[in-house]
């Protein structure tokens, strides 16, 4: 029989974990309850500091994106956005609160991470990003996982938070020479990586490669990544993501080394995840074809999403100023300037938006749907019910699933008890 993950262990900051992390998703597509799952079972699961003071208003009734529109009214009609801002009291206080709500929760021997994007710049760069690194850290949050950008300045921003040494904090990289430019950050503050999760190019949503993703595989950078980690003699686990989808695989990345697995595809799917129903019914039907890899995002990044996601082709007017997440320090967007740009049309409304997304407004109603590459296996992990949709998925079926198969084998979940009898 072939090794299965659960021959292996991932030893994080004196803790002993199953190797399996679920992935940081957002807006909220992994809930704290997708997260507390992964904890219960000895895991390490992910919350994502996508727009958390939305995410806070939506879990908990607060009214921080209603207090940021009016706080920034005087702009809704122009296309300048200098003058959009966050009020840092009130982002401090929605991460805070979420992460508290969630580490209050947990359960079992696992841990609670949460993903944290330099990318969202949120119009003050570096102002927001310590807000969020700040009250993550407050909120007692087991990790940090850095992501969605060279976090170059991270680590200083934060080095004077009595948890700076305690909290585990990783970095998201596609490449060797990503890592050495952040290690060289962390020599600055005295403050080396305690994980590095390798992400690869058949990942989902945004990518950290080119054009030229395809000519990338996940495994020759893992192994290149644990050969100069090995040979600078830097004990740092080396965690793999993007296109893990069995159990098998995840094995075979252990056994060359690897700390753990990073997955995210299969955990879509379950009845833990934020996601729309209609958006995860999408990801089962979805075929190989509708997969692809597009220049729509505002954020500069390729993104790998279903074709006949909702939001391509939308004409949103820019929502900055209840939302603004994307807007970097000059009050710019891409997506602002492609809505300007796009002509209106004989009836007096706005032509489709062809080339970008406002990925503020769409990620927030789950209209972009990002999926890894082998998204389209997914109706090969669940039954077919009568009625033609798919059985969603507990996370706990899936996690296990990845911890105990092997031969590539997945184990369909118990069909319901109404479809069982008809």
């Amino acid at each position: 029989m072939s090794a299965k993950v659960d021959d292996f262990r991932l030893n994080l900051g004196g803790a002993e974990y199953v190797p399996i992390v679920i992935g940081g998703m957002g807006v909220d597509i992994s809930t704290s309850e997708l997260a507390l799952v992964a904890a219960r079972n000895g895991g390490i699961g992910h919350i994502s500091d996508a727009m958390s003071p939305f995410v806070s208003d939506r879990k908990f009734d607060t009214k921080y994106t209603k207090a940021k529109s009016l706080l920034n009214r005087a702009s809704r009609d122009q296309i300048d956005k200098t003058s959009v801002r966050f009020d840092f009291g009130q982002l401090y206080e929605a991460q805070r609160g979420y992460v508290e709500n969630t580490i209050g929760r947990k359960q079992g021997s696992g841990a609670i991470h949460i993903n944290v994007m330099e990318k969202l710049q949120m119009g003050s760069p570096s102002e927001t990003l310590r807000t969020r690194l700040e009250a993550a850290m407050d909120g007692g949050i087991d990790g940090i996982t850095l992501s969605a950008g060279l976090h170059t300045s991270s680590l200083r921003l934060i080095k004077d938070n009595p948890r700076f040494h305690d909290v585990n904090i990783g970095i998201i990289v596609s490449s060797l020479r990503a890592l050495k430019i952040f290690l060289r950050s962390g020599k600055r503050v005295d403050r080396m990586p305690d994980y590095v999760v390798v992400e690869g190019p058949l990942a989902g949503g945004h990518l950290g490669f080119g054009e030229d993703w395809a000519e990338y595989r996940l495994k020759d950078i893992v192994v290149e990544i644990i050969n100069f980690l090995r040979d600078e003699n830097l004990d740092i686990p080396v965690i793999p993501a993007g296109g893990v989808f069995t159990g098998t695989d995840a094995a075979e990345f252990l056994q060359l080394g690897a700390g753990a697995v990073q997955v995210a595809t299969r955990f879509t799917v379950t009845e833990e995840c934020g996601l729309s129903p209609r958006a995860k019914q999408a990801y089962f039907a979805a075929t190989e074809d509708q997969v692809e890899v597009s220049s729509v995002s505002a954020t500069g990044y390729l993104i790998r999403l279903l074709k006949n996601s909702p939001a391509i082709g939308s004409n949103i007017k820019p929502q900055c100023e209840p939302l603004g997440y994307n807007l970097d320090a000059t009050g710019n967007c891409s997506y602002i300037q492609a809505w300007d740009n796009t002509p209106v049309g004989p009836d007096g409304k706005k032509l489709p938006v062809t080339d970008k997304i406002c990925i503020c407004y769409h990620f927030s109603k789950h209209n972009v749907w990002t999926c890894g590459h082998f998204v389209y296996r997914l109706k090969d992990t669940t039954n077919r019910l009568p009625d033609g949709s798919y059985q969603l998925l507990p996370a706990e079926h899936v996690f296990n699933d990845y911890r105990y198969s092997t031969d590539h084998e997945i184990q369909l979940p118990p069909l319901p008890a109404a479809a069982g009898s008809l």
